[in-house]
């Protein structure tokens, strides 16, 4: 299979072929200023004990909530302030979603890396406007989108004269309330763009408690070690420093004792894999 570049996406952090296994993590959304900051710092740090390159991520509205009673976040300005304080405090690059075209210019003043959210995935104007910022564009793969259709993704990305652009997996509509990984579309879609792996959006249960998303977490680590073994160029996990409490997604964001344990297996994986296994 073609052999795709590796991606430039901040300062001294480049993702793709020949690089380091990257990593992103963080808190689903910003629930305050001290949460984002402890957080982002033992983040930072493990990035510095296992030399891992490291984004930090969180997002500052989260318009696809499961309920209108759903907590969405603090907001645009305010969110994007945290984001600010956070890369003065830990040096750490960071990457926020966007959802709406007139946000991308915004956010791009603070953060390194735009998100487009999967089910954004197929909205032409959001992504042209992520990627005429010059900023580092990730595209998540719609739950509904067949691997080998992100390919147009990448092109609408490509076509401003951009070319700083990443794929995440995250999953597959499965019926109803459940999503599955093909590890066949990490390889397909690394043909068009460097791909990472979304660790704990892959374990959701879209809708599964009828007001709020469920999911089931005792599978990270099996997934997380499959698709580093697949061959791809970073892991994606929302960490939170008690998932019990968060106030989004706290049956599937990871401890930050289990993202220790996420880095160590991965780096394992990788290293045992390296000799024999050809990249596609």
């Amino acid at each position: 299979m073609k052999r795709v570049a590796a991606c430039p996406v901040a300062d001294r952090l480049t993702i793709g072929e020949g690089q380091p296994l990257a990593f992103i993590a963080g808190p689903c959304v910003l629930e305050s200023l001290e949460l984002a900051l402890d957080t982002a710092g033992a983040l930072a740090e493990m990035a510095r004990e296992y030399g891992i390159p490291l984004i930090f991520k969180s997002s500052f509205d989260k318009a696809n909530r499961s309920s209108l009673a759903s907590f969405r976040g603090p907001g645009l300005e305010t969110g994007l302030s945290w984001l600010a304080e956070v890369k003065k405090a830990t040096g750490l690059p960071v990457l926020t979603d966007v959802h709406e075209p007139w946000q991308a210019e915004r956010a791009a003043e603070v953060v390194d890396v735009l998100q487009v959210p999967a089910f954004l995935c197929r909205q032409t104007d959001l992504i042209l406007a992520c990627a005429r910022t010059g900023k580092a564009v990730n595209v998540k793969k719609g739950q509904f989108m067949a691997p080998d259709d992100m390919k147009n993704v990448v092109q609408k990305v490509t076509s401003t004269g951009n070319t700083a652009v990443t794929l995440t997996e995250r999953g597959s509509s499965f019926g109803y309330h459940n999503l599955v990984v093909d590890l066949r579309s990490l390889a397909i879609m690394r043909q068009f763009a460097p791909v990472i792996f979304d660790v704990t959006h892959s374990l959701q249960l879209p809708g599964g408690l009828g007001h709020a998303t469920a999911g089931d977490k005792q599978f990270f680590l099996h997934l997380a070690r499959g698709a580093v073994a697949c061959g791809i160029d970073g892991l994606f996990a929302e960490v939170h420093p008690q998932p019990e409490k968060a106030l989004s997604d706290p049956t599937t964001q990871l401890s930050l004792p289990e993202f220790r344990k996420l880095i160590e297996q991965a780096l394992a994986v990788r290293a045992a894999v390296a000799p024999f296994t050809e990249r596609p």
